[in-house]
């Protein structure tokens, strides 16, 4: 069975990196797509498949919004003449509107700007980032125990479909 593209971050994927721990934490409102400002290194650290977002926050200052926390391992073969900071903070490229709309609502009490995944557009980067809200502990629960039901379902259907 051939991967369809955008569907996971296995091979034939666009998806970069997820920050699986954002759908658990928070509750997502709404989400947007921005480019990226890279360097030569970090995209090819990125179609290496070498990039984490976990604990990563979008800031927005002076009408610019940035991602601050990301981890990009820069390879061993990258440029000897640069130096590789692999938690610099990278511009986010989004219309002004956008930013606008980010900056209101992260100033609203319990709401912040979050990554959600990096993944290839093309030959360009983008990151999907959502405007979320904090979850209860009852939340998380009930969403473990419908991550549960959903997989014991799909055991029940492929022991009915064997059988």
């Amino acid at each position: 069975m051939a991967n369809k593209k955008g569907k996971g971050k296995g091979p034939g994927s666009n998806v970069i990196a997820l920050n699986k721990k954002a759908r658990f934490e928070y509750h997502i409102e709404e989400s947007f797509e921005a480019g990226l400002v890279l360097a030569g290194w970090e995209v090819k650290s990125l179609r290496a498949g070498k990039a984490q977002l976990t604990d990563t926050y979008i800031l927005v200052k002076n009408g610019e919004a940035w991602l601050l926390g990301s981890h990009i391992v820069p390879l061993n073969t990258a440029s000897t003449h640069e130096v590789a900071d692999p938690t610099r903070t990278r511009k986010l490229l989004l219309h002004k509107k956008e930013i606008a709309k980010i900056f209101s609502r992260t100033q609203d009490k319990g709401h912040t700007c979050v990554p959600l995944k990096l993944y290839w557009k093309g030959n360009r980067v983008k990151c999907e980032l959502a405007l979320v809200t904090g979850k209860k502990l009852h939340d998380k629960r009930a969403t473990e125990k419908d991550r549960d039901w959903q997989r014991q379902k799909g055991r029940i259907m492929r022991e009915q479909n064997r059988g």
